[in-house]
């Protein structure tokens, strides 16, 4: 969604001024507050919103005034450093291009919770930038608060567990404890536990004040004087949501900064770092008399992260029986539980557990070490005896569950005999379905964007480097503060992310009913890993390595004389300045490059970039696959065991490491060839199940254009089909040219190909080629109206769906610079169809996985791209092959049927 960020203006200056020493300039000008505002707008501006302004107040009194003319009387008047600091203030908040709203009669709470409500009910994505408890009230679905000072976030959870009540509450708790700061009367010695209690018990302000004879005591005293002015007290506490603006949330657009005033302005007053941000490049070391307090300012604000967390929550180190008896019984009793393994390695099939950690409320934490040996570690207590308890919890379905990529643990904890179920929430995924672009995915990014706070890294306890040491070495205080912490944050995160997917329909669906039940079938599939022949990896190993030479050796008759085909100087020297040929790309630096790129570009004209084009690819093959793969046999399984990532594509595909299954080569025989080291087993077969077209088909589906829908339900050859429209031409007259150009069409617009790059790929004019892509769209209107209503909506929305519901953001979508532009609205026409594409696998995953639950005569190995592997028995490959097709095709329901290729063979490349 669209983003508006409303600065609490009046706020900033404030807390900036009481937060800094007294800086000042090289003219004695006071800076304190100036600086600090400067670097809030520096960390607010980095998240690039759609909307923005800088809110103040404005002079003269408001309607709170004339309710209650004591109204901030108690108030001291401003500071005369802290005013000077203004009129530069806002010169800075304006070269920076930000609007500046100031309303008369009226705070600048009220404007900010005008266009928050305003902004909400239209879809935008509303942060209330402010320290200001009082904008509390506004938190909700499409509101939240950001406090740039600490790095906190603060949505509808967090509101809660803060002041323990919910937004809608705020108030009647603002007005129970008054305010002394603005004068607002409350109850005296109402503090704000008494005031969430009493409101948690009754309900609401009326309720407590119609209760009020209840509350026995002094406190209870109190609160009956005050029940004549707690009216009055929530008035005054309440912001207005319907102040009369000239203008609406869309109207606040950022304008283009004034490089030059701001530049005169950071140079004026001293402030170093802006100005490097500014220039881009290093600033000299100034000489004024506050630049010292200026550093340790600035490296005070970068520490301020830490302070947020608060300090370390109550983490409890279990060695004890009892401990651990008390821990078993929390365990039983809590509605979710949250927890983490500790391990010796991060291939968790090797791994042995050296702890557990537990959390089951925020803040509070168990570490249970079982496996830590260094010289003099305290006794622990024993590893299969904890496992065995624990086991009946974690394996019991109906005890939810929550980890932070809990497929490691569940694939660390099965060679224990524990078969985890029941997980209900991962907040990885949490964070990957919610916006799979806005950060990585890890713990320690999470904890930073979503909670404003920085956790301790591995390294922190385990030191870095040749140094550092496994965690079974890591001293027990120590590794109870780490591990404890990491089950701690990630309910606190789930607490933070979980309710922003709930809100939201569709992204609810694709995390529980996509993302979250391919968790564990992605732990099976790598639980049970391939078998690879490991004699056909080294014939083709040493065939690679043949062939390799040969290419080097005809490289050296080339050229005239030997060289080192690995050094791109002295390639270089040989084919730019001996050779001559042309430098079709250059390195950042100037130099003529000699990546694949440049050697492409230049291989037409010479033998030489052909023959070192040939020897990388053979030397990657190698090294890659043919001699890695080997080295990757798990000794304990006897096979390879690739490891699947849920949460790294933005357009939801997965993606695979150690090997990297994805980027096989399949154009060459070579790369091809490799798929022949996957073997099946003895009286088994490899069963290769492939989408065809998948992502023709979504186009068609999507565009509902009605020639592409009548190719598929006809089961034309839709390239030829292509051609035959684009051509003028009868199907049986196509040639092979003009299908490979038809070819080209469809799946080169489908990624955004414009005229140039299909005529490169095509060898034709540019003409010519912007002449097919003109008939095409003339024989296919509807994907042109897709296609073009496609850019329309991801300007509109900020980004684009699947047909399951699937979020694909687009932060250059709306980029001045209009190469950055053109490729975000490339990604917005190609990304419904690869994130559908992907969500239809996934769910055939799901649904081939429950078909083969508890059989034995098959087991789904490999997902690369639109394909499904398995190894099957002979016997049972019929049986199989029906199951999967039906599975497949029937994994979504679409305007066009989804058509399975299956095959069959000893091994992965005879099945295709």
């Amino acid at each position: 969604m669209p983003t508006l960020i409303l600065i609490d203006g009046s706020s900033y200056l404030y807390r900036a001024f009481h937060a800094l020493p007294p800086l000042s300039n090289a003219a004695g000008e006071p800076t304190g507050a100036l600086f600090g505002v400067v670097n809030m707008l520096r960390a607010t501006l980095k998240a690039q919103p759609d909307y923005a302004a800088f809110v103040t107040d404005a002079p003269g009194p408001t309607f709170r005034d004339e309710l209650y003319p004591q109204y901030k009387a108690n108030r001291p008047p401003m500071p005369d450093d802290l005013r000077a600091q203004i009129e530069p203030m806002h010169a800075i908040v304006e070269a920076l291009g930000l609007p500046i709203l100031r309303v008369p009669g009226v705070e600048a709470d009220d404007v900010i919770g005008t266009l928050a409500r305003q902004a909400a009910s239209q879809g935008i994505e509303v942060i209330v930038s402010t320290g200001d408890k009082d904008f509390a009230q506004l938190v909700g679905p499409h509101v939240r608060l950001v406090n740039t000072m600490t790095n906190t976030t603060l949505d509808e959870a967090g509101v809660a567990e803060k002041f323990g009540v919910p937004p809608a509450r705020i108030v009647d708790l603002l007005a129970l404890m008054g305010d002394s700061v603005d004068n607002i009367p409350g109850v005296e010695k109402c503090g704000p536990k008494t005031a969430a209690k009493w409101l948690e018990q009754y309900g609401s302000l009326d309720g407590v004040m119609e209760h009020a004879g209840e509350i026995g005591g002094k406190i209870g005293e109190n609160l009956r004087r005050a029940l004549d002015h707690l009216p009055l007290s929530r008035r005054l506490a309440t912001i207005k949501t319907d102040v009369a603006l000239e203008y609406a949330p869309t109207d606040l657009v950022l304008r283009p900064r004034d490089t030059g005033k701001l530049r005169a302005l950071y140079t004026r007053y001293g402030f170093a770092t802006a100005l490097k941000e500014l220039e881009g490049a290093t600033v000299a070391n100034g000489s004024d008399a506050g630049a010292a307090t200026l550093r340790e300012a600035a490296h005070a604000a970068e520490e301020a992260p830490h302070a947020a967390l608060g300090g370390p929550g109550n983490y409890e180190l279990v060695t004890t029986q009892a401990q651990l008896d008390a821990w078993l019984d929390k365990l039983r009793r809590a509605a979710l539980i949250s927890f983490d393994t500790e391990t010796t390695s991060l291939d968790p099939l090797r791994a042995e557990v050296v702890g557990v950690s537990f959390a089951v409320e925020a803040g509070h934490a168990a570490y249970v070490p079982l496996a830590h040996d260094y010289p003099g570690a305290p006794a622990q207590l024993d590893r299969a005896a904890v496992l065995a308890a624990l086991k009946p919890l974690l394996e019991d379905p109906a005890k939810p569950k929550l980890g932070q990529h809990a497929k490691y643990d569940i694939n660390a904890l099965e060679k224990y005999g524990i078969a985890v179920r029941g997980l209900a929430y991962d907040t990885m995924l949490e964070s990957y379905v919610w916006n799979a672009t806005a950060t990585r995915h890890d713990m320690d990014s999470l904890a930073k964007r979503y909670l404003g706070v920085d956790t301790i890294h591995y390294e922190d306890v385990a030191g870095r480097g040749a140094k550092q040491i496994p965690f079974s070495q890591v001293d027990l205080d120590s590794a109870c503060r780490y591990a404890a912490e990491d089950a701690d944050i990630t309910l606190r995160l789930h607490l933070a992310l979980w309710p922003k997917l709930e809100a939201t329909p569709t992204l609810r669906h694709v995390f529980e009913r996509i993302e979250m039940p391919l968790v564990p079938v992605l732990a099976r599939m790598e639980q049970r890993g391939v078998l690879v022949d490991a004699a056909e990896l080294k014939r083709q190993t040493q065939d690679l390595a043949r062939r390799q030479h040969q290419a080097q050796r005809r490289a050296y008759e080339v050229a005239g004389r030997e060289f080192s085909l690995d050094s791109p100087k002295q390639l270089q020297a040989i084919l730019f300045d001996e050779l001559g040929l042309p430098a079709a790309v250059k390195t950042p630096t100037g130099q003529p490059s000699t990546n694949e790129e440049a050697l492409e570009a230049i291989a037409d004209q010479h033998e030489l970039p052909r023959l070192i084009l040939e020897y990388r690819g053979l030397a990657k093959l190698r090294s890659t696959y043919t001699e890695k793969l080997a080295e990757m046999v798990n000794p304990r399984t006897g096979r390879v065991h690739t490891s699947y990532h849920q949460a790294v594509a933005a357009t939801g595909r997965l993606s695979s490491s150690d090997p990297n299954l994805q980027n096989i080569p399949i154009r060459t025989e070579d790369g091809r060839r490799i798929r022949r080291a996957f073997i099946a087993p003895d009286g088994w077969k490899i069963l290769a199940a492939d989408y065809s077209q998948i992502e023709l088909r979504i186009m068609a589906h999507l565009s509902g254009d009605a020639g592409l829908l009548a190719a598929f339900h006809g089961n034309q050859d839709v390239h030829r089909a292509t051609a035959a429209e684009v051509f003028g031409l009868p199907q049986d007259q196509v040639d092979a040219n003009q299908r490979r150009a038809a070819k080209a069409i469809n799946f080169g617009l489908m990624y955004g190909m414009s005229a140039f790059g299909l005529a490169r790929q095509l060898g034709i004019g540019r003409a010519e080629a912007q002449d097919y892509i003109a008939r095409y769209f003339a024989r296919y209107p509807g994907v042109k109206a897709f296609m073009d209503a496609t850019r329309e909506r991801a300007a509109r929305d900020g980004y684009v769906e699947t047909v399951f519901g699937r979020r694909l953001y687009l932060e250059d979508i709306r980029a001045r610079n209009q190469a950055r532009r053109a490729g975000a609205e490339r990604a917005a026409i190609n990304a419904p169809m690869q994130g559908t594409a992907a969500d239809i696998i996934k769910r055939a995953m799901i649904a081939v996985d429950a078909f083969l639950a508890g059989r034995d005569d098959a087991h789904m190995l490999l997902q690369v791209h639109d394909e499904l592997v398995f190894e099957v028995r002979a016997d049972a490959v019929q049986t199989i092959a029906e199951a999967v097709r039906a599975r497949m095709a029937g994994a979504a329901e679409l305007d066009v049927p989804l058509v399975v290729d299956i095959g069959v063979g000893a091994n992965w490349d005879e099945a295709h």
